[in-house]
């Protein structure tokens, strides 16, 4: 049987576009408000979806998803509730590829293999472990696989070859390409001049579909990033700053459907300006 994340990226290929993943940290500003937003974003028209897990030093976080993390942990949050939202999520969404992004304290607090086996029961897709690098990956892909979860390697335009080698054997489902240096945010400038010659050495290497992320915030972002051959996109500082400002889950739908249009071709998309009153906050 496929992965969802198989069906999706073959689905989007055949449709000649992007994928368009969307990070939200589950528990933010509170449990009931995040699902409410999480299904804002699939009917926005996100092809996958990608959460936190709250914890108190996310060294691959930027401010703003420190600040959601910090919200949702004083309300609480903690990662049983994060896999009961994901229960429900994945009733209302059977279809969705959903995917955490965390670090090694949490899954190794746990259990390797309890949290991978907890995760997947939950109805999660895959696993990304920010700060496990490539050569030290093992024990998580081993227990990955016997709990039938995809575990996402990251990849940079400055990976050497010998670790992009690692990535692809270790990694499934997708790739995360981080689209610049540093952690992530929304409120500087991306280039995808080297992506192009990584996104061939990875596929040379046989790693799973390349996916941009790390400072994605933009229609235009998105074209770009699609254009230089990523198979989709992820955007997270930019949504979960709007959550924070109290968006409604009207708008949220429209600010992802803004996003959406631009991974397609352009005689399909346009890239207009997000629209929709503000009805409901999220929050």
């Amino acid at each position: 049987m496929t992965s969802r994340y198989a069906d999706m990226f073959g689905s989007r290929a055949r449709d000649g576009e992007g994928a368009l993943g969307i990070f939200t940290m589950l528990g933010d500003p509170d449990p009931g408000s995040c699902l409410a937003c999480l299904d804002a974003i699939v009917a926005g028209g996100a092809d996958m979806v990608e959460v936190g897990i709250p914890f108190s030093d996310p060294i691959a976080d930027g401010p703003v998803i420190q600040a959601a993390a910090e919200r949702a942990l004083r309300a609480g949050v903690r990662t049983a509730d994060c896999l009961e939202m994901i229960a429900d999520f994945r009733q209302r969404h059977p279809t969705v590829p959903l995917g955490v992004l965390t670090y090694a304290n949490l899954v190794v607090a746990r259990g390797i293999d309890a949290f991978c086996q907890q995760l997947a029961d939950a109805g999660g897709d895959s696993l990304l472990i920010a700060d496990v690098p490539s050569i030290e990956v093992g024990p998580y892909a081993a227990a990955a696989r016997r709990a039938a979860l995809d575990l996402v390697m990251i990849a940079a335009t400055n990976t050497p070859g010998a670790t992009l080698q690692r990535i692809a054997a270790a990694g499934s489902g997708y790739t995360y390409c981080v689209a610049r240096a540093g952690v992530t945010g929304a409120d500087r400038e991306v280039h995808f001049n080297g992506h192009p010659a990584l996104f061939a050495a990875l596929a040379a290497a046989g790693a799973p579909p390349p996916v941009l992320g790390f400072g994605i915030a933009t229609p235009d972002h998105v074209r770009t990033a699609i254009d230089s051959g990523a198979a989709g996109v992820i955007s997270g500082s930019a949504i979960v700053r709007q959550i924070a400002e109290g968006i409604s889950v009207e708008r949220l739908r429209s600010q992802v459907a803004s996003l959406k249009q631009a991974t397609r071709p352009l005689a399909a998309a346009t890239l207009s300006g997000p629209a929709g009153q503000r009805v409901r906050p999220c929050a």
